[in-house]
């Protein structure tokens, strides 16, 4: 699977950006996917993750209510968007899949890794 992250920028805080990875190279409904971020000096972090079908999903506390996340398999796209941004989710964040949902907050059960793109918030 080959993933393509893009949306990415620099927005003042309070304001809003939305992300897509673009997949191809297989079968995108089979693949549980995942939205990470990477701060400086920090170690990447899950965000939030959506199920094959987008029946269910799963955020970080840090995000939770402020961020959504979605899929289009038609398009094979999912979409993560952001909203009431703080400078604190200055990152550059990164798409991921895997198969199943278990452990769907862990980098090490994602296979799939796509390129990342860096978003800014200005205070």
């Amino acid at each position: 699977v080959q993933l393509q992250a893009s949306g990415g920028g620099l927005v003042q805080a309070g304001g809003s950006l939305r992300l897509s990875c673009a997949a191809s190279g297989s079968t995108f409904s089979s693949n549980h996917m995942g939205w990470f971020r990477q701060a400086p000096g920090k170690e990447r972090e899950f965000v939030s993750s959506i199920s094959r079908f987008g029946g269910s999903t799963y955020f970080a506390d840090s995000v939770k209510g402020r961020f959504t996340i979605s899929r289009d398999n038609a398009k094979n796209t999912v979409y993560l968007q952001m909203n009431t941004l703080k400078p604190e989710d200055t990152a550059v964040y990164y798409c991921a899949a895997k198969i199943g949902s278990s452990n769907y907050d862990q980098m090490w059960a994602y296979k799939y890794w796509g390129q990342g793109t860096q978003v800014t918030v200005s205070s």
